[in-house]
């Protein structure tokens, strides 16, 4: 996940504030210097404090643009090789500056920099560099912190909603679950019967028990997928095929409840399942993600929306994990990717 800008409105305001600090020795000196008799106040000292200004406004902009908005946790490289490459980086910057300094001093002022405030400046840059890495860090920080609160505050909205509408659309769960179990004693000589009306059962306890938590592990999700699965095939019989193959190295692992199970039925939701045309769910884990695919056959009439699908799949993911639902359609095949965290 792309991280999110430190507004350019905190970075130029920084960077102003910071070259006014700078330049400050500088324009206490010439101040001191006139009102003392000892200069002559001349164009040349406005353009030199200037030029001084306006050149830390710029190198103080550049070094907080380097360490506050550009994303290294993108590249996925060990700890040590991205502060590696950050302290490089920051060097290269700080060298360029003081190269520029030097050779933009002329052009501008018409003269060369004085030779006996060469050391001033080049410790001033150094200093200043020192200071801005640590200030954008702390703009990085506080941006993260705020993106947080106010994803948190969205998780939050996004619970009080599903907690309405659950609480518009439930009925009574202990009238449902007794009306299972009469209908279980009803049908107990058939037991493909009975075994539907039990996965069915459990499918609601696991449905509404799943409310009070954001993250599951994948061996319940494989549960509550292998009780869905086995409600499908008894209505589709041999035209649906759900084949799971998950490493057991991640069962542990934690998703959000129903994705797996949200994905199947995204499947069958939109595809074609007839004996000409059989579906085949896979389900699997490769590279450390959970994939999802099935061909694509498009239904001539398309299955009206609950109101649960993909979409909402993806906004939790990145919520709750950090992480984008990542969608293909490759080759007439529509994969879904869960990347997963690794555990601890």
């Amino acid at each position: 996940m792309a991280i999110t800008k430190v507004k350019q409105g905190e970075v130029i305001k920084t960077a102003l504030l910071l070259g006014i600090l700078v330049s400050l020795p500088k324009t206490i000196y010439l101040y001191n210097g006139i009102m003392e008799g000892n200069l002559d106040f001349s164009f040349t000292w406005v353009t030199d404090f200037l030029y001084r200004y306006i050149f830390f406004i710029c190198f103080s902009y550049s070094v907080l643009q380097l360490n506050a908005n550009i994303d290294f946790d993108a590249y996925k490289w060990p700890t040590f090789v991205k502060l590696g490459v950050i302290f490089i980086m920051n060097v290269v910057v700080l060298l360029i500056g003081i190269y520029l300094i030097h050779a933009l001093y002329p052009i501008f002022n018409g003269r060369p920099l004085d030779p006996r405030e060469t050391g001033f400046v080049r410790f001033t840059i150094i200093n200043l560099s020192i200071v801005l890495y640590f200030i954008a860090r702390l703009l990085r920080v506080s941006t993260d912190k705020q993106e947080s609160r106010i994803e948190n505050e969205q998780l939050k909205q996004q619970n009080l909603e599903n907690e309405l509408s659950a609480l518009k659309n439930q009925i009574d769960p202990h009238f449902l679950f007794n009306s299972l179990n009469s209908l279980s004693s009803l049908v107990r000589e058939n037991d493909q019967a009975t075994q539907f009306v039990n996965k069915l059962s459990y499918m609601y306890r696991y449905i509404l028990q799943s409310g009070e938590t954001n993250l599951v592990p994948i061996k319940d999700e494989l549960k509550f997928l292998d009780s869905y699965s086995f409600l499908m095939q008894t209505r589709y019989r041999d035209r649906i095929q759900i084949e799971v193959n998950i490493d057991a190295n991640l069962m542990d692992c934690e998703v959000p409840p129903l994705a797996l199970q949200s994905l199947v039925e995204n499947s069958v939701k939109h595809n074609e399942i007839s004996s000409t045309n059989p579906l085949t769910v896979k389900v699997y884990s490769s590279g450390g993600s959970l994939f999802v695919e099935n061909p694509i056959r498009t239904r001539s009439t398309m299955a009206e929306g609950m109101g649960t699908g993909l979409y909402n799949l993806k906004k939790r993911y990145l919520l709750l994990l950090k992480k984008e639902v990542l969608v293909s359609t490759d080759n007439d095949v529509f994969k879904v990717e869960l990347p997963l965290k690794p555990l601890a």
